[in-house]
């Protein structure tokens, strides 16, 4: 009767330590539908999460920006100029040509993918001109624009009194392909520009 037995006890013991081994086939290929359901669900939402989290940065890097040019514009006594390319979505802060022909510290930057960049409320820049009062000329713009690399391009001009120069675009409009949306405007007292979540003033944000 004990050798009967041995055989039953034995095996008994392979099957349970064959399924202590780790899952079954149907069991691996049950928990594979499953993520494969729960990440067809969630990933249309962490999509738009990402895209968001992307315009929000680009949004607060031209902000970074703005506010570098302001500060070194009174620091260095140069006027400095954001310079925006919305064709080839790329924009950038560089002093004008005063003693130096270029800029060391010139920086450009190029928009993130499915990004767009608008310039709202653009004005066209007039070449500084002068008029003749007796024998001395003196020019009608307070700090005459000269050499600019970008002159032809929609530009936020920083002057060393800290103010911004007139023909400063009023808003720039950051869109994501998703439909996202963000302005970069100038603040309520014109010196300088904020964030806000649409076109009208009151919707900052910080």
């Amino acid at each position: 009767m004990c050798l009967s037995r041995q055989p039953d006890s034995v095996s008994a013991a392979r099957y349970a330590n064959w399924t202590r081994r780790g899952f079954t086939l149907i069991e691996l290929i049950l928990v594979m539908a499953l993520l494969t359901i729960v990440i067809s669900l969630t990933a249309p939402k962490l999509s738009r999460f990402f895209h968001g989290r992307t315009l929000d940065s680009e949004a607060r890097r031209l902000l970074a920006l703005t506010r570098s040019g302001q500060s070194r514009a009174v620091s260095e006594g140069v006027p400095m100029d954001l310079w925006v390319d919305a064709a080839q979505g790329t924009f950038g802060l560089e002093a004008e040509p005063s003693y130096d022909t270029s800029d060391p510290k010139a920086v450009d930057f190029a928009l993130d993918s499915g990004l767009q960049l608008e310039v709202v409320n653009q004005t066209v820049v007039a070449p500084s001109t002068s008029t003749v009062m007796g024998s001395q000329p003196v020019s009608i713009a307070s700090v005459p624009r000269v050499n600019l690399v970008h002159a032809d391009l929609p530009t936020i001009r920083f002057l060393p009194d800290g103010s911004l120069g007139e023909a400063s675009p009023k808003k720039l409009h950051l869109s994501s392909s998703d439909g996202g949306s963000l302005w970069l405007a100038q603040a309520r007292d014109g010196a300088s520009y904020e964030i806000r979540s649409n076109d009208e003033r009151g919707n900052s944000i910080q």
